[in-house]
């Protein structure tokens, strides 16, 4: 098995790094290595850039707007725009529902959907999350009951993340609630300005309110936004499960984040009278999350090797190792860049004599998003399926037991 780059798969990346870095601006770039949040203008204005360039949805058939690269490739492209601070095309249209219209919808539902959706002329956000299902996804309670040529659906969603800019929401819904859990789900689509539809906001710790609660209350969907069949909603959504936990395990995010570590870390005093980068234990600290920073791109390109085999459009179970660990990695990543700042990660510094009318921030300009971004990263060892879950299906489906 040969990981190496060839000399034209090296020509592409520089041609991709050139494209990021002259064609995305340098501002939204920067509020992505720096971690502070993006609006949705800045997104927009990112996904349409690479639309123009024919680069949005690089992941899809090229009947649909994809770019034929090879797994290489999309690796490659992948792994640059994420070390070069550019805004992913929104996962939502493009690595979740997009791919499950292509495998499993009608010829009508994606000249409908698919053009809209790689443009991000629509915005769609995801509604398989409930109060009470959320690592057991088949335990979804939200109903669809079918009515003549529309379902009616009652239910509730959590965690609905950017929801607030939605058009549209691709739904789990219970069909048959007299099947077993995973058996009587249903998968559909429908507009979020649909009467009986409410988001609301839940604020995070971290400050912002990046995710929603959706309710429905009699939503009239037609029977013809049902993607795939009836009862089979389950096969679409591990179809786009094993998608999203292939792109979670973000290398090149990481990658980025260790190089900004060790920057930081030459201008931050340590304990010993230099640097922090010149404490030993915090070297050896940046120096483990390397290790297995590097152990994991390997993982990822042996994946990546074997899928130039791989036929049958499915996502390989084993990408639930690249979620797990890319998760954790990222994860150990905050925790050092907030070490580094300490103190300074503190978003005011309070006056004792008035804490409500003097706060000012208590540090340098580049540690306030840090705090945040910490606390954020604690939810990605859960989404995409909670790592637990991870290790029972890789004990299931790779190891066998």
């Amino acid at each position: 098995m040969d990981l190496r780059f060839s000399p034209e798969e090296n020509a592409f990346r520089q041609e991709v790094r050139t494209f990021f870095q002259t064609e995305i601006s340098l501002s939204i770039r920067s509020k992505s290595i720096e971690g502070r949040h993006l609006t949705k203008d800045d997104i927009v204005t990112a996904q349409k850039t690479l639309h123009k360039k024919g680069w949005a949805v690089y992941n899809w058939p090229k009947e649909w707007g994809g770019t034929d690269w090879t797994p290489v490739q999309q690796y490659i492209f992948l792994e640059e725009m994420q070390a070069n601070g550019v805004p992913p095309p929104l996962a939502f249209n493009t690595s979740m529902n997009g791919p499950v219209i292509i495998q499993f919808g009608t010829d009508a539902q994606k000249k409908k959907f698919l053009p809209r959706m790689a443009s991000l002329d629509d915005w769609w956000c995801q509604g398989f999350s409930e109060p009470g299902s959320g690592s057991d996804l088949a335990s979804l309670t939200t109903t669809a009951v079918k009515k003549g040529d529309h379902y009616i659906v009652n239910g509730q969603k959590t965690w609905t993340t950017l929801a607030q800019y939605a058009d549209w929401i691709f739904c789990l819904v219970r069909t048959d609630p007299s099947a077993k859990k995973q058996l009587g789900i249903s998968y559909i689509v429908f507009p979020m300005t649909t009467p009986g539809v409410t988001r609301r906001p839940i604020q995070l710790i971290d400050g912002g309110a990046e995710v929603n609660e959706i309710f429905f209350d009699d939503v009239k969907v037609p029977v013809e936004n049902l993607i795939g069949e009836e009862h089979r909603g389950w096969d679409c959504a591990k179809f786009l499960l094993g998608n999203e936990r292939f792109g979670i395990a973000r290398v090149g995010v990481s990658k980025m984040r260790v190089g900004r570590i060790k920057d930081l870390a030459k201008r931050v005093p340590g304990s010993t009278g230099g640097s922090l980068m010149d404490d030993p234990q915090f070297a050896e600290k940046v120096a483990a999350a390397e290790v297995e920073l590097k152990a994991l791109e390997m993982t990822q390109m042996r994946f990546l090797a074997a899928e130039r085999g791989n036929k049958s459009g499915k996502p390989n179970p084993a990408t639930s190792m690249l979620k797990l660990k890319g998760s954790e990695i990222q994860q150990t990543v905050t925790e050092l860049l907030m070490e580094l700042a300490g103190p300074l990660a503190m978003p005011f510094d309070h006056d004792d004599d008035d804490l409500i009318g003097h706060n000012e921030p208590a540090g340098a300009e580049w540690a306030a998003p840090l705090a945040p971004m910490y606390f954020n990263y604690r939810k990605v060892s859960i989404y995409g399926g909670s790592n637990e879950i991870q290790r029972n299906i890789l004990a299931k489906a790779v190891l066998g037991f």
